[in-house]
C-alpha cells in the first residue's frame, strides 16, 4: 500500500516536471521562415542584418519580433515584419506543466510563434507604381525629367 502511495506521489511530482516547457520542448525556441521575392536574387536583411539572397530559409527566434528587408538593385526595398504572439502550446502548459512549464517556456521564447509563417515579397520597379482596384488602374510614374523629353499630354480631373 505504501509503494503505491509513493508510485502515485512521484507520478504526480514526475510528469509535470517532464512536461514543463511543454512548448519549449515540442516547437523549440527558433522558427524556420521562408522568404522568397519576385524577382529572385534580391538581398534579404532581419533586423540590419544580412543574411542572404532569395529564396531563402531563416530560423528566427520566437521570443522576438523581427523586421525584414528585401532590397535588390532597380527596385523599391520591401519591408515586412514578424510578429510574435502566443501559441497554443500554452494550453499544454496550463494543463500539464503549470507554472513552472509557462516561466520556462516564456523564458526561452517556446510559448510564441511568429506569423507570417512565409514571406512572399513581389518587389516594384524603382519609379513605377500601380494599384488596381474594381472598374480602375491607377498608374503612378516619379521620375526627374530629362530636358529632351517632349510634352505629348496632360491628364485632367474628372468632375
Amino acid at each position: 500500500m505504501k509503494l503505491r502511495k509513493l508510485v502515485t506521489l512521484v507520478s504526480l511530482l514526475v510528469i509535470p516536471a517532464m512536461l514543463a516547457g511543454c512548448a519549449t520542448i515540442m516547437q523549440g525556441t527558433t522558427q524556420e521562415i521562408g522568404i522568397s521575392s519576385t524577382p529572385t536574387g534580391a538581398t534579404v536583411k532581419i533586423n540590419n542584418q544580412e543574411k542572404g539572397k532569395t529564396p531563402i530559409i531563416l530560423d528566427l527566434k520566437r521570443k522576438d519580433n523581427h523586421i525584414v528587408t528585401i532590397e535588390m538593385p532597380g527596385y523599391m526595398p520591401y519591408e515586412a515584419t514578424f510578429t510574435k504572439s502566443v501559441s497554443g502550446w500554452v494550453w499544454g502548459n496550463i494543463v500539464f506543466g503549470g507554472l513552472i512549464g509557462l516561466v520556462v517556456d516564456f523564458a526561452a521564447g517556446g510559448i510564441y510563434k511568429l506569423t507570417p509563417t512565409e514571406l512572399k515579397a513581389v518587389l516594384q520597379k524603382e519609379g513605377v507604381s500601380s494599384l488596381y482596384r474594381k472598374d480602375a488602374l491607377y498608374v503612378a510614374v516619379v521620375l526627374e525629367p530629362n530636358p529632351n523629353w517632349e510634352k505629348v499630354g496632360q491628364l485632367q480631373p474628372i468632375n
